[in-house]
């Protein structure tokens, strides 16, 4: 098993470890399941960002390009 070194907020932490003593294992073993998790629901995420948004009916475009507009009109 490889090791690796991350940087995580102190509240999200303290989080984890709470729930470690909850379930009864290891901050390696959460850190584990939570990666495992992540990768199986972000696995049909394409790894090329061009033409993400070209299968959005064109009322949604219209509408993302309407919130610019009215935003830029507050400014």
């Amino acid at each position: 098993m490889s090791r690796t070194i991350i940087d995580i907020p102190a509240p999200l932490l303290h989080e984890a470890d709470e729930l470690c003593q909850r379930l009864g294992v290891s901050r390696a073993e959460v850190v584990r399941r939570a990666l495992r998790e992540f990768l199986k629901r972000n696995e049909s995420v394409s790894t090329d960002g061009f033409g993400l948004w070209a299968h959005q009916e064109a009322d949604n475009k219209a509408g993302a390009d309407g919130s610019r507009k009215r935003g830029a009109e507050r400014r």
